[in-house]
């Protein structure tokens, strides 16, 4: 007895018979019609209105745009919100990796962006050489237009082109397809349409389709609703928008008390981080100040303290950001002025930092003929992290930075550094590097450093004067190194007080002398109680 149900293995056999005498009678109704590849219509067709368009009266009319529909909300389906861009803003352009102007790049569409598509438009592409397929054909820009018996031409305007699938599309049919209907609006409205020897009729064929009709109505009525502000969201749009000007306004404030307090190399934070309270910071503390008198200030700090708000752009990690983009913008300003100037000096200095590592201090050097008068300006770039202080690695950090900057070595005119063998050293040093590579960056010594070693020369030859400097900084140790000593001085010498030498600051001297000058008598009485008082 036979079984009463086939089995698995029946099932496949079956559906794989079905399957290839499906593929097998492919195309097969072609042999019963004979195709048109032109792009005009002929004398003797008859356009067909479509039952949702409205009536027209004379026959050599046709109606460009269809009747609206109304649409039952329950039967459309919303498709997965996974869009392929963010679209923080509908002023604002999409993501710029992708080309949204070209329909191939549409996978799947949630409602920001086909609102986003359809305020700007249907974007055209007519001006380009259209890629060949195997037969030798290819799109032709003249199916844009719509030719009736009548002479007439419409404008399909729904008919867009894909440059990067080589396919047609239709706008309205792609952005507002549901789940029901994306069989019915054809390769048209999914995946593209590629069978340019079918053209025409396939067009033909689309836009009588209802299903497209529906699409089309439901594209004008969202663009009609997108250029007169009422669409269904206009009220959370409206909400938006005043919570976006809110932080926006709260963000200048936060940038203007950054960039203040950088201005003057003041301290940000302090030992809390907290509002109102004690040893906050000079940041918190403004920002406290500022709230008593404005009232955006004053709200965002009320919902900060409510916990209303998640991010309230207090904290260290803002602040940090904030000053680096605020640094980033004065660097471009002062590279945009040595770009303009075309021609710059460079100098360098290295010294150890408080985590002991070396670095390099850039500056240029250069003249700003923006203004009416020009004048020559120094400006710091950038602090250099220095592993390898010899001549070689430092040059190399240099022209890393240069590279980095986009500025042109060989626009260098002038190089200055200390009296550093590795430096200045004139076979190996950094001014020689440069020079080899840039033979007019002419070397000049810093002239402080020179005349720092020049001083320090002559007061070594010559033993009164290292006697006197002697005697002037052994008066200063001994009224400093005790309080009470210091108590005596200040008792008796009402002007200058001593003050102690630099080794490395010649000009110093000076200023220790004239205490001592202008002040003998007083000092010398200071220096006699203090050998009473002992």
């Amino acid at each position: 007895m036979p079984p009463k149900y086939e089995s698995g293995a029946q099932k496949r056999k079956r559906k794989r018979t079905e399957i290839s005498l499906i593929q097998s009678q492919a195309e097969d109704i072609g042999k019963y019609f004979k195709s048109n590849n032109m792009n005009t219509l002929n004398e003797d067709e008859v356009e067909i209105q479509p039952a949702c368009v409205n009536e027209v009266d004379d026959k050599d009319k046709e109606v460009s745009q269809p009747a609206y529909v109304v649409v039952d909300d329950k039967e459309e389906e919303v498709m997965k919100h996974t869009c392929i861009n963010e679209v923080d803003d509908k002023e604002e352009e999409g993501c710029s990796s992708l080309n949204l102007d070209d329909p191939g790049n549409w996978k799947i569409i949630d409602q920001r962006t086909r609102d986003y598509l359809v305020e700007r438009g249907p974007k055209r592409v007519d001006d380009i050489s259209f890629p060949k397929d195997c037969t030798n054909r290819h799109f032709d820009s003249s199916q844009y237009k719509r030719l009736l018996r009548n002479g007439q031409t419409i404008d399909r305007r729904w008919l867009v082109y894909s440059i990067s699938m080589d396919r047609i599309f239709c706008f309205c049919c792609k952005l507002f397809k549901t789940a029901k209907n994306a069989t019915r609006v054809g390769q048209l409205g999914n995946d593209g349409f590629k069978d340019w020897y079918n053209l025409h009729q396939s067009i033909k064929s689309h836009e009588g389709n209802e299903e497209h009709l529906c699409c089309m109505t439901s594209w004008i009525e969202l663009e009609n609703r997108l250029r007169t502000k009422t669409t269904i969201d206009k009220s959370v749009e409206l909400l938006i928008d005043v919570e976006r000007e809110h932080w926006r306004h709260v963000l200048t404030r936060i940038i203007a008390i950054v960039k203040r307090l950088a201005k003057n190399t003041l301290p940000f934070r302090g030992n809390d981080e907290r509002l109102n309270v004690e040893n906050n910071g000079l940041f918190l503390q403004m920002v406290e100040m500022v709230s008593e008198f404005d009232p955006i200030m004053k709200e965002h700090l009320r919902q900060a303290n409510a916990k209303e708000i998640q991010y309230t752009y207090l904290g260290k990690k803002i602040q940090n950001e904030l000053i680096q983009l605020l640094a980033n913008e004065v660097r471009n300003a002062i590279v945009k002025k040595v770009k303009h100037a075309k021609y710059f000096a460079v100098i360098l200095d290295c010294t150890p930092d408080a985590s002991h590592e070396e670095q390099m201090s850039l500056i240029v050097r250069f003249v700003d003929d923006s203004a009416n008068l020009p004048t020559v300006e120094e400006h710091w770039l950038e602090f250099l992290k220095v592993d390898d202080t010899t001549g070689l690695g430092l040059t190399t950090e240099l022209q890393k930075a240069l590279i980095k900057f986009d500025l042109d070595i060989d626009d260098i005119r002038g190089q200055g550094y200390d009296n550093g063998s590795n430096m200045s050293g004139k076979y190996k040093g950094v001014q020689r590097r440069v020079l080899e590579m840039n033979p007019r960056a002419f070397y000049t010594p810093c002239g402080a450093h020179s005349l720092n070693l020049a001083l320090c020369d002559m007061v070594n030859c010559c033993s009164k004067a290292v006697s006197f400097f002697g005697v002037i900084h052994r008066i200063y140790t001994l009224f400093s190194s005790s309080t009470k000593r210091w108590q005596i001085f200040k008792d008796n010498v009402k002007g200058l007080t001593v003050k102690p030498l630099s080794q490395t600051r010649w000009e110093s001297h000076v200023e220790s002398v004239k205490p001592i000058m202008e002040q003998t008598a007083q000092i010398r009485e200071a220096l006699l109680d203090l050998v009473e008082t002992n």
